[in-house]
């Protein structure tokens, strides 16, 4: 009689904490049960063969937006099957009150459970939720918060100002809601935030991400960009939005962390001055926690390439210099997370011009062909450290270690089967994804997944989706808070 219900054979298993080597995995239920030098076929009641392949562990995608431009559900099953197809086991998912999402504003102690409803058999991978909060009332939810499972949260710098796609003023009203989030709001949330986290300080950390731009400084240089237009779209719309305003509003959340010890994280940082400033916050005020965040498209595209208005995102594609920059910063460990910051948008809802239209864009399903063709291939980039920070990282910043991200016994059984070697063309047809362009179409990339395996199951196999909508499960965080749910 088998010993597990599935087993991995023959791969070389990337191991974010041991590094490469030939092993063989034993799976029994949801967990890994055994790593083996070898493991007989026999005793698998289920077998991969993972010859010649990269046994990597699940990817967690760990900035996302789940239903923003489109219904929500519809939206969970299309963009995590996208997530799926890339070996992306978990995701975490960015939600806010407001315009976009589910269009409504109230405490989180009526909508948490609202969103909660909503998401149950839809999702094909397993998820969680960062919560943005706008009011006091908010605030004082966040204990709450952390013991239903939500352990990240959000302040958007630009919304003191700026409604989502730049043009507007009016943030109030987008937001829905009659007091400015200025910095003295964000005050109060840091401290608030500062004081949970010693709470639950025997658990895991209690953070607040934050999306550093200045919009006093934009409502500026926006207009000066649309005076002056290039000829190239994505390279107004970066002189519209400067990398010295995201670095002057990073420098401006340094300080505020410093007197508040509230542990931060620094989102989809796109420039060398960003990642500057995130490093010298970090060095002035080693008392304070900073993660450095990368995305997918800040390191996959520049804006001297012919992108048009599509690729319009929030903080914008920056110079090929800048780029590199970003890569230099991954191979260094300064930048300790790369995620998608994945946002499933159609060309019509995307419709108007470089100023009005909304920014963002779909990409889940390239986390292991960007790492590993501009990471590994070209720039020399190990292949564990490219486990590290598509898994191993994610998991130890976001409070789901060592249930995830880690190839070790007793923890779920997630797993990316790549092949690092095989070149292929993006196509729409192989993100699998609802949006109907993307900015990376026709790029030729190495380190496509063929195998996914999430808690055991096979989801993904050769091209095709095999797991079903509903399979994902809400994960609780901290994971050590709630290792009981």
């Amino acid at each position: 009689m088998p010993g597990y219900d599935l087993v991995i054979r023959g791969g070389n298993v990337v191991d974010p904490a041991a590094g490469v080597h030939k092993a063989d995995i034993g799976i029994r239920g949801e967990k890994i049960a055994a790593i083996a030098e070898m493991i007989s076929a026999n005793e698998g009641s289920q077998v991969v063969d993972a010859t010649n392949r990269f046994v990597f562990p699940g990817a967690i995608d760990s900035h996302y937006h789940v239903g923003i431009y489109r219904p929500f559900r519809e939206d969970a099953t299309s963009e995590s099957t996208s997530s799926a197809s890339g070996g992306v086991t978990t995701i975490l998912t960015y939600f806010r009150t407001g315009q976009s999402y589910l269009n409504k504003m109230g405490p989180y102690k009526e909508i948490l459970p609202e969103l909660l409803d909503l998401s149950k058999d839809t999702f094909l991978v397993d998820y969680g939720y960062h919560l943005a909060l706008f009011t006091d009332q908010h605030i004082s939810e966040i204990e709450w918060l952390v013991k239903e499972g939500v352990s990240t949260f959000k302040y958007y710098m630009f919304y003191k100002l700026l409604n989502l796609s730049g043009h507007s003023p009016d943030a109030l009203k987008y937001l829905m809601i009659d007091t400015p989030v200025d910095l003295g709001f964000l005050y109060k949330f840091m401290r608030e935030v500062s004081r949970v986290n010693q709470v639950f300080r025997d658990y895991g950390k209690i953070a607040l991400s934050i999306h550093c731009e200045n919009p006093e400084i934009i409502r500026v240089t926006h207009e000066e960009a649309k005076q002056n237009p290039t000829g190239n779209p994505m390279k107004d719309y970066s002189n519209a939005r400067p990398p010295w305003q995201e670095e002057l509003a990073i420098n401006e959340v340094g300080v505020m962390a410093r007197e508040t010890k509230c542990p931060v994280n620094l989102l989809h940082l796109s420039s060398r001055k960003a990642v500057e400033a995130g490093m010298d916050v970090s060095s002035r005020y080693p008392e304070v926690d900073f993660l450095l965040e990368g995305t997918l498209h800040h390191l996959g595209l520049s804006n001297d390439m012919n992108l048009g208005q599509l690729a319009k995102v929030n903080p914008p594609i920056r110079s090929r210099e800048d780029r590199e920059f970003l890569w230099n910063s991954v191979l260094d460990g300064t930048i300790k997370t790369v995620v998608s910051d994945h946002a499933c948008v159609t060309k019509e809802i995307k419709k108007g011009d470089l100023w009005t239209s909304l920014p963002g864009f779909g990409g889940t399903s390239l986390m292991f062909p960007i790492l590993i063709t501009e990471g590994y291939h070209k720039r020399g980039l190990p292949l564990q450290r490219i486990a590290e920070l598509s898994s191993a990282n994610p998991a130890r910043y976001h409070n789901l270690y060592p249930r995830k991200g880690a190839i070790k016994v007793g923890s779920d059984a997630d797993f990316a089967i790549v092949d690092i070697e095989t070149e292929k063309q993006v196509t729409l047809a192989n993100l699998f994804t609802a949006q109907d362009f993307s900015p990376e179409e026709g790029m030729k990339l190495k380190g496509w997944p063929e195998v996914t395996v999430l808690r055991g199951k096979v989801i993904f196999e050769k091209g095709k989706v095999v797991g079903k909508p509903g399979y994902g499960r809400y994960i609780k965080r901290p994971v050590k808070l709630h290792c009981k749910d």
